[in-house]
C-alpha cells in the first residue's frame, strides 16, 4: 500500500456507490480517472475527488508518478442513516432513510516483471551427436 484515503459521511447510498466502484476496481489510476471523467453517475464525482487526493498524497509521500499506480482496494461501507418521517395514507407516518457512505481507496505500485539477464557461456551445455 502506497497511500490510503477515506471519504466519510458522503450523502449517497452505498449500493449506488458500489456500482461505480465495480467499474474501476483494479484499474491503473490513469484509466480509472479517464473513466470517471466520462461516467454520468453521481457517485463518480465523489470517487474522482477521492482518487485525485490519493494521487497527490502518493506524489508527496513517495514521489511516485500516477502512471506507476493502480487501485489495489476500493470499498464503500455504510455510514450512519438519517431517519426522517413522511406522511402516509390513513394518517400514518412512514420512515424515509437518508443513507450515507464511507469510501476507502488504496493505491499501490504496479508490479512489472523484471528482465532477467542471462550470462553467456555459463549455462550452455554442448550435446554431442551419437552415430
Amino acid at each position: 500500500m502506497i497511500t490510503r484515503v477515506i471519504a466519510r459521511y458522503i450523502r449517497i447510498s452505498p449500493r449506488k456507490t458500489r456500482g461505480v466502484i465495480g467499474l474501476i476496481k483494479g484499474m491503473p489510476v490513469i484509466k480509472a480517472e479517464a473513466l470517471l471523467n466520462n461516467l454520468n453517475k453521481r457517485p463518480a464525482i465523489y470517487i474522482k475527488r477521492l482518487l485525485s487526493s490519493a494521487i497527490d498524497s502518493a506524489d508527496k509521500k513517495s514521489s511516485i508518478a500516477p502512471a506507476d499506480l493502480y487501485i489495489s482496494l476500493i470499498k464503500a461501507d455504510p455510514g450512519p442513516t438519517l431517519k426522517r418521517f413522511r406522511a402516509a395514507s390513513m394518517g400514518r407516518a412512514s420512515t424515509v432513510r437518508h443513507r450515507s457512505t464511507h469510501i476507502t481507496l488504496e493505491l499501490d505500485r504496479i508490479k512489472r516483471p523484471e528482465k532477467k539477464v542471462a550470462a553467456k557461456g555459463l549455462g550452455e551445455v554442448k550435446k554431442s551427436k551419437k552415430k
